[in-house]
């Protein structure tokens, strides 16, 4: 029997160190594992960070696009409004001159009328037509012409 107390003492020392060994390989996998875990969560940081980054730069570059689209529409609406003043004010002109023309035109007729009208007896005298005289009666479309002649 005191063999067996002397063989247990080495088995003993060997069962302690091998109860130390996986205690230590066991501390190192929990530490190796923890090691990961850490690295994954950095990992997943960097991602989200680089993802946030990305996000805000497409943010700006959609902001930039919508502002650039935007002054185009403006612009565009400008330029449309100018050609539609600038029409608006051609045909204003231009009814203006016809009108100016018709008046003109009418001012002349009266004036070549009166002239005909007012030739002293002795001179040659254009008879007038009854065609002059229907075509310068006054209708509501066209102005009344009022001419005073003042002899001084």
């Amino acid at each position: 029997m005191g063999s067996k107390c002397c063989k247990s003492g080495p088995d003993k020392d060997a069962l302690e160190k091998e109860k130390l060994k996986r205690l230590r390989e066991k501390r190192l996998r929990e530490r190796v594992k923890a090691a990961g875990k850490i690295q994954a969560w950095w990992r997943g940081t960097l991602v989200r960070r680089t993802l946030l980054v990305a996000a805000l730069m497409a943010w700006m570059i959609q902001l930039w696009w919508r502002t650039r689209l935007w002054r185009r529409v403006l612009k565009r609406r400008q330029d449309l409004l100018k050609i539609y003043v600038i029409q608006e004010e051609a045909a204003v002109k231009l009814q203006s001159w016809v009108r100016m023309w018709q008046c003109h035109r009418r001012y002349c007729y009266m004036c070549n009328a009166l002239c005909i009208l007012q030739v002293p007896e002795g001179c040659f005298a254009f008879q007038t037509h009854d065609v002059l005289q229907e075509q310068y009666e006054v209708t509501p479309s066209h102005p009344e012409f009022h001419i005073e002649i003042l002899s001084v």
